[in-house]
């Protein structure tokens, strides 16, 4: 058979069919293709430092318009106030105590996360994603935590993390970046004993600043004092350093906006800033108390309309996991994590059924044992101190810091308005009235008419730790058995 010759009708049908065909298709692409996801992680930053959590003094102009552009938590809490734990949970949805995650994983601690854990950035990879890190890691084992690109950086240095994230961010594949400062964490311990005791720490600030930075100073005199710590000369002096480190944050995460801007991919990109635990002071970091717990979490959804929402659930880390696969469409197993998905309550402000959350902290450094069970239940906090009969340990760092040396050298009775003798020995249950007391201050444990709350409380603990196969359960079932002969 001798095939026909093709007419000018044929080719301009064949013309129209396809330029037609390719028009639709680019159409709809961009409502079946995956969405790009970004997660920001500071390092040691409390909400008490953001322009837009009510800091009149320091400037975080990115940050603040970040957060009127889409969501803002009032009521987000890490799990443990310390890094690795932390970050141990956010990559996992499942809390430290049930996947080995109890303390550090660099140097001496050899905390390391079970083997047979699957992390999130596994999870996206077999999803379809690209999935990158830069900057501070502080997980192990890396085969858990495994990304397909590692982006080497200088983690004090956020504006060269964003511009070395270039290529990630004009990837042909849906992405899944993991941006981690070392900011503003304290600086390096043994830099830190090195110097005077007066002397306030860096926060890994220097004098000549930061290439393709703006060096931002600021005078200890204009700080805001927490009341959680002393308004001594030397808390200011190191708060107007840890200002200058989270300035340096501001500017990166600019920088890293500008430039996903430029790869035209905004629209198609859902980001997530957070920090991993509160502010390097003691009070705060390494504590179950708020400014340790309580932090930042601003998310830009482009596929929802919340621009300048204000969200006032109890979100937890251990809730991110099970919400970024949400976001990304990915089926999971619901089970296999201890969090729960907040996707679809990120436009509401005063959700229905969020109002309880748990926390689990073990150790910091391998040296500080001091496990902690925390529920806060709409206005009532209970933290069991499982190993009150021990001093209150302390990180390195903080116990070398001006701010706590003042306090200690010369034999102050108050830490903020927490007395010393307080501070450094813990009863075995802490109850209070976030409403009434967020200083916690008033421990309400032993008062007599609040002990119905109390049993309450320590039944929610309870069942957490059955819940999510903690073993310090047998703590509880030993003092029962106890009780009961």
């Amino acid at each position: 058979m001798i095939p026909r010759q093709k007419s000018s009708q044929d080719i301009l049908f064949f013309l129209i069919y396809f330029f037609g065909f390719s028009a639709c298709t680019n159409q709809i692409k961009p409502s079946i293709q995956k969405p790009n996801i970004i997660l920001v992680v500071s390092d040691d930053h409390g909400s008490d430092a953001l322009g837009c959590y009510g800091n009149p003094a320091i400037q975080t102009p990115n940050l603040d318009n970040f957060g009127a552009e889409g969501i803002r938590f009032n009521n987000a809490y890490c799990t443990s106030a310390s890094c690795t734990a932390s970050r141990s949970v956010i990559l996992t949805g499942r809390y430290g105590h049930a996947t080995g995650s109890y303390g550090h994983a660099h140097l001496y601690h050899h905390f390391s996360t079970y083997d047979n854990v699957v992390s999130l950035p596994v999870m996206l990879e077999k999803a379809g994603y690209m999935t990158a890190r830069i900057g501070k890691y502080h997980v192990a084992p890396e085969k858990v935590y495994f990304f397909k690109k590692v982006i080497d950086a200088n983690d004090r240095n956020p504006v060269e993390m964003a511009v070395k994230c270039k290529e990630v961010l004009n990837s042909k594949e849906p992405f899944f970046l993991y941006f981690c400062t070392g900011d503003p964490h304290r600086w390096d311990v043994a830099g830190v004993k090195t110097q005077a005791w007066d002397k306030p720490n860096s926060f890994g600030n220097k004098k000549e600043g930061i290439p393709g930075g703006k060096t931002i100073d600021y005078n200890p005199k204009d700080v805001i004092v927490p009341d959680f710590l002393p308004d001594t000369k030397e808390c200011r002096e190191e708060l107007a350093q840890y200002y200058q480190s989270v300035s340096r944050v501001d500017q990166g995460f600019g920088k890293l906006m500008d430039l996903l801007r430029e790869s035209g991919k905004q629209d198609n990109t859902i980001v997530i800033y957070i920090s991993d635990n509160g502010v390097a002071f003691p009070g705060a970091k390494t504590t179950a108390y708020e400014p340790g717990l309580k932090l930042p979490c601003l998310i830009k959804n482009p596929f929802i309309n919340s621009r300048g929402i204000i969200n006032n659930a109890k979100i937890s880390w251990v809730d991110l996991t099970p919400t970024i696969l949400d976001m990304a469409g990915i089926d999971f197993d619901k089970n296999q994590f201890h969090g729960r998905s907040f996707k679809n309550i990120l436009g509401i402000e005063n959700p229905d059924g969020w109002n309880m959350i748990f926390a689990s902290h073990t150790f910091h450094e391998v040296t500080m044992y001091y496990p902690m069970r925390v529920c806060i239940d709409k206005n009532f906090k209970l933290i069991w101190n499982i190993a009150w009969r021990l001093d209150y340990p302390f990180a390195s760092d903080l116990w070398a810091s001006s701010t706590w040396q003042d306090i200690y050298r010369n034999k102050r009775e108050y830490y903020g308005k927490r007395k010393v003798n307080d501070y450094l020995f813990r009863p075995e249950f802490e109850l209070y009235d976030l409403d009434a007391d967020p200083s916690e201050t008033d421990n309400l444990a032993d008062n007599a008419e609040y002990c119905n709350v109390l049993d309450k409380m320590k039944t929610k603990i309870r069942e957490f730790q059955k819940n999510t196969s903690d073993p310090w359960l047998i703590v509880n079932e030993y003092n029962a058995e106890r009780q009961n002969n």
